[in-house]
């Protein structure tokens, strides 16, 4: 089994209209699907999502913001019987997504500009590998990486941990 790539993270948000904002306009990535409930308008085999057809039929049933050619955010609206967003690093599971870039320090000073409370400073990881932290409306933490030339990522270091720790 090989894959290829990461084709989408999902989130669900109760703030459709924020998020879009943050992702669109802030970090400027563009909206590649917008799907509505109409679509499944008579699909009983889809259940609440049939309902909201009927109901709520312009509404917006999931969005895909492309990171990258062919990867993808997806925003789902939260449903009525979710929870709220948890406090970061509460639970065991998600953490957080990255995203690169070709410069870190320009990519700062576009998110600053474009009103982006930077988390952590630009710095460079254990890994070598440079990184900043911010987060979405819904506080969603995520990383903007900058490979370097001695970045881990690239040049691993497994022998060097199975020599270490044997495993």
């Amino acid at each position: 089994m090989k894959f290829n790539e990461i084709m989408h993270l999902s989130f669900y948000t109760d703030q459709m209209y924020e998020m879009r904002d943050f992702y669109e306009n802030k970090l400027g990535l563009k909206a590649k699907i917008i799907m509505r409930y109409e679509a499944y308008k008579g699909k009983k085999d889809r259940g609440a999502w049939a309902q909201r057809a009927e109901t709520n039929p312009k509404d917006i049933a999931y969005i895909f913001i492309e990171l990258a050619p062919g990867q993808y955010l997806e925003l789902f609206p939260k449903a009525d019987h979710q929870l709220e967003h948890e406090v970061p690093d509460t639970r065991l599971g998600y953490s957080h997504f990255a995203l690169m870039v070709d410069d870190i320090h320009e990519t700062r000073e576009e998110l600053v500009k474009a009103g982006i409370e930077i988390d952590i400073e630009p710095n460079k990881g254990q890994s070598e590998t440079w990184q900043m932290w911010i987060h979405d409306p819904d506080g969603n933490k995520f990383e903007i990486m900058q490979y370097t030339d001695k970045s881990l990522q690239h040049h691993g270091n497994i022998e060097e941990d199975q020599k270490k720790y044997g495993k």
